[in-house]
């Protein structure tokens, strides 16, 4: 199969004359921009969705897929409310719980943060506290003990001085009446454990202890604040969410991960697709320096189009000469462009070289992850910018009258 000759001569306008050098440094500088803007969009997009995968595995390491919660307040029978729970189609299992917001006072530290009960027996199905205890062991958190234990979580631990095995003090604001108004009511434990989710909020605010304790402390009696359940399938928890509701009825109300984190998952949507526009501004810019290098080439080339005319060649096939030249260039950048990015993420993944203030972005490094549906939007995009861009400069080469180049030949 013979290839047209519009492909060759794309390809020989590549070759500059030696007193135009500057056009053939005009196409290394456009190929350059091109690669530049693939290879940026590519590595942001990627650390953005790396930044949302793991900001969701770490949400979902400590809480479960949809909480059950009671207008009354409290949740009462919940063995009863697990069972219809269990009887939904698509849940895993379910875990009564119950939450509050108490101080720790070690020594002269003190923090206000949020303890919640569980049962050491069935509350960490429906989480991955688990994968998240560097000591100890829920099954530590015993009803049975003078001293019961707590895991917290490793930033509190520093934060109160303390150390496995240390003692400290739960203070609720809410307490009991007595002589001289309301008093606090005060209990010790022992920290049997700590665990580190990776992100600061949870790993400087949050302490487990068994649900048990809880009831008693908060005086719950034989209710809980509701209950966690997991579900097979997290990205239909809202539909999952709605069925459980409708099953239990009222007082009864569910509220899904998605739900509850829904500002920070659409910040992140939304930085994810302003960061696509910014950096698509960068090919944008590329395509300037190919349109230049394009209307340069048919100053340059004026002679020799006006002979191919001349020979017949027509006003499509001359266009046709400068798109193919332009989409080179285009297509070569695009490729080093992925390219790059390919290495540039595979890098970040690897050894993590880029440290971040935890307390700040919820994570102490960059992550990275890749997406078959960004490494194909991104080089399509890029092509067909560079593409739109060859248009101008190929319909100024096809519209060049053939007589004015050869007047004084």
């Amino acid at each position: 199969m013979n290839l047209p000759y519009q492909f060759f001569t794309a390809l020989r306008y590549f070759k500059s004359k030696k007193k135009h050098s500057g056009i053939s440094i005009n196409t290394v500088i456009s190929i350059a921009g091109v690669a530049l803007g693939v290879m940026t969009l590519i590595t942001v997009l990627a650390v953005m969705s790396g930044f949302h995968e793991d900001l969701q595995t770490k949400i979902l390491g400590v809480n479960s897929h949809i909480v059950t919660l009671s207008f009354e307040g409290k949740v009462r029978d919940y063995e009863a409310i697990r069972q219809k729970i269990s009887g939904v189609n698509g849940v895993v299992d379910s875990a009564p719980f119950i939450y509050g917001q108490v101080m720790l006072r070690s020594g002269n530290r003190a923090q206000g943060i949020i303890v919640r009960g569980i049962d050491p027996v069935v509350g960490t199905v429906t989480t991955g506290i688990l994968e998240n205890l560097k000591e100890g062991s829920i099954k530590d958190l015993g009803d049975d003990t003078a001293v019961p234990g707590i895991i917290i979580g490793r930033e509190l631990l520093r934060n109160l001085g303390l150390f496995v095995g240390d003692e400290l003090e739960m203070i609720s604001p809410i307490g009991e009446m007595g002589p001289l108004g309301m008093m606090p009511k005060m209990k010790k434990f022992k920290v049997t454990g700590y665990f580190e989710a990776g992100m600061y909020e949870y790993d400087s605010n949050l302490a487990f202890i068994n649900i048990k304790q809880a009831q008693k402390f908060f005086s719950f009696d034989d209710t809980v604040t509701g209950i966690e359940v997991k579900i097979t399938d997290l990205y239909n928890s809202k539909e999952m969410a709605e069925k459980i509701e409708q099953s239990l009825g009222p007082p009864y109300y569910t509220r899904d991960w998605m739900q509850m984190n829904r500002n920070l998952f659409s910040a992140l949507k939304l930085e994810k697709i302003v960061m696509f526009v910014i950096l698509t501004l960068i090919i944008l810019v590329a395509s300037f320096n190919i349109i230049s290098n394009l209307i340069m080439i048919v100053i340059e080339k004026g002679r020799e189009i006006a002979i191919m005319k001349a020979m017949g060649a027509t006003n499509r096939g001359i266009m046709t000469i400068f798109m193919v030249h332009g989409l080179i260039i285009g297509i070569t950048g695009t490729v080093i462009g992925v390219a790059g990015g390919y290495g540039l993420c595979r890098l970040l993944k690897t050894y993590k070289f880029i440290n971040l203030p935890a307390d700040v972005y919820y994570l102490s490094y960059l992550p990275v992850k890749m997406s078959l549906f960004d490494f194909t939007v991104v080089p399509a995009a890029a092509i067909l910018i560079t593409f739109m861009a060859t248009l101008y400069p190929s319909w100024q080469a096809a519209k060049l009258d053939p007589v004015e180049p050869l007047r004084y030949e």
